[in-house]
């Protein structure tokens, strides 16, 4: 049996029923809660590769920088993920010093020259990240960096995340660009302690640059 309030209640629903208002039962109500992109939920790639595993070092500390993207080999990487992706990070070593051309000696070298030209990545906004040993390449410090950065420029990508060389103790290198680094760069080998703090500020700026 229904309580006198229940009783009341349901027939000033009836009434108003009747007169065009549907009767919604308090608890059925629900507002929903804002809605944010994170970095997942816009499709953020991050792609790398490695010989030493610095570079997946670096990569992971991006990642989680991020808000825990996932992270990729680019020789592993389907070419739909990758054109489908709002946005691309991409990093690599440099193994081949003062190169005009492979200068990564990873996977990179292959999918730069045989895959990249094949795809349209018209507008897709990209920020890379280099590896590098800055005691023993001085002169050669993260060139690999400045081959992605000029190769995906050319195939109509927007460039983000340049960073100032203050704090690095390398002599010269192909990831500069008028006094700045086309992306950041990392020394797992002389500099591991700044990695990590590294990652978190580039995140920080790519934010604040509307890459993210």
């Amino acid at each position: 049996m229904f309580s006198n309030a229940v009783k009341t209640l349901l027939a000033i629903a009836l009434v108003e029923g009747a007169n065009g208002f549907a009767f919604v039962p308090s608890t059925s109500v629900r507002h929903a809660a804002p809605k944010t992109k994170s970095s997942l939920q816009m499709g953020i790639g991050l792609y790398f590769s490695t010989s030493t595993g610095n570079t997946e070092t670096c990569a992971g500390y991006i990642a989680a920088a991020a808000g825990g993207l996932e992270m990729e080999d680019i020789g592993d990487a389907e070419n739909d993920a990758v054109t489908g992706a709002d946005a691309l990070i991409v990093g690599a070593p440099t193994w081949n010093t003062d190169a005009e051309s492979e200068r990564s000696g990873t996977t990179w070298d292959d999918w730069l020259y045989n895959t990249l030209p094949d795809l349209d990545l018209t507008g897709k906004k990209v920020a890379v990240f280099g590896c590098g040993d800055q005691e023993s390449y001085s002169d050669y410090y993260c060139d690999a960096a400045g081959e992605l950065y000029d190769l995906f420029e050319a195939k109509g990508c927007k460039m983000f995340g340049m960073t100032s060389p203050e704090g690095y103790n390398h002599q010269s290198s192909k990831a500069e660009r008028d006094g700045k680094f086309v992306g950041v760069m990392f020394d797992e080998d002389n500099q591991y302690d700044e990695s990590e703090g590294r990652a978190t500020a580039w995140i920080a700026q790519l934010k604040e640059e509307g890459f993210m």
